[in-house]
């Protein structure tokens, strides 16, 4: 535990942040009322980090310990709504926020993995549920397909990002922070490629009957 620095708390109340907007953004659109838009920004924001603490050991989970997760999602909730002309103005910004929380997620979730004596098999799996965990929530609440469960590249892109860091810690070729910023780079353009490119996993559909 006491492996865990600066760089990561950095980093994970920056996914808090930009998952919160892509809760916000993807609930509004939805035509949700404040309190639902505030609740579905905070579980897409946290659901993840919660389940990863839970598979760890780590009691009660951050996301609902620390105050500071909370405020960050609420921030950015309330920035979404008073500046989401602004936020429309990307394109699709549930797709860029989300991609950049998941990039963020996958490497603070294997980071704390490992930091609490955890293998790198561990690591790696927790790392994908921590990216993936508040987007499926999110999805299942707003009666959508979850992104994973389709043939976009998703999970394998946070299971990339994930695998690095194991990969960093393990090797110690560079230090601790660099593996986590190449990790969230490597990540996060592996998933923004896809979504420019159409790049996709194959889908094996059932054969129509002649």
């Amino acid at each position: 535990m006491d492996k865990l620095h600066t760089l990561y708390y950095f980093l994970d109340l920056a996914g808090t942040f930009v998952f919160a907007i892509s809760g916000a953004t993807a609930a509004k659109q939805r035509g949700l009322d404040l309190f639902g838009i505030c609740v579905i920004a905070f579980i897409v924001a946290c659901g993840g980090g919660i389940m990863r603490d839970l598979c760890i050991g780590a009691i009660p989970p951050a996301g609902l310990s620390n105050w500071r997760y909370l405020v960050v999602a609420m921030i950015a909730t309330g920035m979404t709504l008073g500046l989401y002309p602004i936020v429309q103005k990307l394109n699709q910004p549930v797709l860029f926020f989300d991609a950049l929380g998941l990039s963020l997620f996958a490497i603070t979730g294997a980071q704390k993995s490992l930091a609490y004596g955890h293998n790198g098999e561990v690591a790696v799996l927790l790392g994908i549920t921590t990216a993936v965990g508040g987007g499926v929530l999110r999805d299942i609440l707003l009666n959508r397909i979850p992104v994973i469960l389709e043939k976009e590249i998703y999970a394998s892109a946070a299971l990339l990002g994930a695998l690095i860091v194991v990969l960093g810690n393990h090797l110690k070729w560079i230090s601790s922070d660099w593996v986590s910023i190449f990790a969230l780079i490597i990540c996060f353009a592996i998933r923004l490629l896809a979504l420019h490119y159409h790049w996709n996993l194959p889908v094996y559909s059932k054969n129509k009957p002649a």
